[in-house]
């Protein structure tokens, strides 16, 4: 059973046949530009939930945990996201503030990971995040909070079908370099 689920996992198909080129060396200078640009051309592409992103916490033993939210901003605080605190990954957050984003766009073969320090947006921007939110009703939710995942790394990957996948990377002090 093994062998044959391992077959059929290696016999699914694997990037979209059309991939868009991807040339490092003419990214600009700032990362939160290239991925308005991915995210505009993943919307073109026909991605489903573009600005959905997987968020990965740590508790403070370290135990790993990874679930999917909404990207809400990017300035110069950070990249926003915005949970309970009372939830888990508000309380990960809260007891280890490392956390990584990564979003996946597989119709363009694009991923880009954010990894960072997540900080508490102030109790006004997260009221006003609160009740931006398609649901509103009005009604006030103190435990809702605002972060900003501030980088310390931001990944952009473009897959390619001769897998010479290009990796672009962008770090803090602004300096790029491609791996």
């Amino acid at each position: 059973m093994s062998e044959s689920f391992r077959r059929q996992l290696r016999a699914l198909p694997d990037f979209h046949e059309n991939l868009p080129d991807f040339d490092a060396a003419t990214a600009p200078a700032d990362p939160a530009e290239l991925f308005r640009k991915w995210l505009a051309a993943a919307l073109d592409a026909g991605e489903r939930q573009p600005h959905a992103c997987s968020l990965a916490t740590a508790d403070s033993d370290g135990q790993p945990s990874s679930r999917m939210l909404i990207l809400k901003d990017i300035d110069d605080d950070g990249w926003h996201i915005a949970t309970s605190r009372t939830s888990r990954k508000g309380r990960e957050l809260s007891a280890n503030p490392r956390a990584a984003l990564n979003f996946y766009w597989p119709l363009q073969g694009r991923q880009v990971r954010v990894v960072g320090h997540a900080v508490e947006l102030s109790a006004e921007a997260s009221a006003a995040d609160w009740d931006a939110r398609p649901a509103a009703d009005g009604s006030h939710n103190p435990d809702w909070q605002l972060y900003a995942i501030q980088p310390l790394e931001i990944e952009f990957w473009q897959a390619r079908h001769d897998r010479r996948h290009i990796r672009h990377f962008y770090r803090p002090a602004g300096n790029a370099e491609l791996r």
